[in-house]
């Protein structure tokens, strides 16, 4: 991944904007990463898992829900959903 400065993000948009359709961009202010500069299919990419890990997010309360009315005892009171549970269930989705 390409990393640039705040000032030769500016210098050098035009290029910047060409190799973002390559690869992502990272801008960095004081050695720190503030941005990255990402193609419109990249974006559009991260929107759709975005919206799988939405949909998986409802399944997952349903289905605890339901699990909840059935089998109480196996239901724990915390109703907690980690990163690890969403991307496991969004790959079962596919």
């Amino acid at each position: 991944m390409l990393t640039l400065s705040v000032a030769e993000a500016q210098n050098r948009f035009g290029e910047l904007i060409d190799r973002s359709q390559r690869e992502p961009i990272q801008v960095t202010r004081q050695g720190q990463p503030v941005a990255y500069v990402i193609s419109g299919q990249d974006m559009q990419a991260f929107g759709d898992v975005n919206q799988r890990r939405e949909v998986a997010h409802r399944w997952y309360v349903q289905y605890r829900a339901s699990l909840a009315q059935q089998h109480p005892e196996l239901v724990s009171n915390s109703s907690e959903l980690t990163d690890a549970d969403v991307t496991q269930l969004v790959h079962e989705l596919r």
